[in-house]
């Protein structure tokens, strides 16, 4: 009974500390062939709104179902 427990908490755990390898990271154009880099840094303004933006809906203390919403309209509003 008890190794059932442990089986639980252990794959809760595995489960939580899984989730923060899923970010994705920052491109970094520098580490891009030549011909790739101008996409590269495109993308990487990209990301760096998109985090701006998720801090804001952190600051607001946006729900998870709005936060999406949220993070569009402050994409759009840029």
């Amino acid at each position: 009974m008890a190794s059932i427990g442990r089986v639980f908490a252990v794959a809760i755990f595995a489960t939580i500390s899984l989730q923060s390898g899923f970010a994705q990271k920052l491109v970094d154009p520098d580490k891009v062939a030549p011909e790739y880099r101008v996409a590269a840094e495109k993308r990487r303004a990209e990301q760096i709104k998109m985090y701006e933006c998720s801090h804001k809906a952190d600051e607001a203390k946006v729900l998870r179902r709005d936060r999406a919403g949220f993070i569009q309209n402050c994409l759009d509003a840029q």
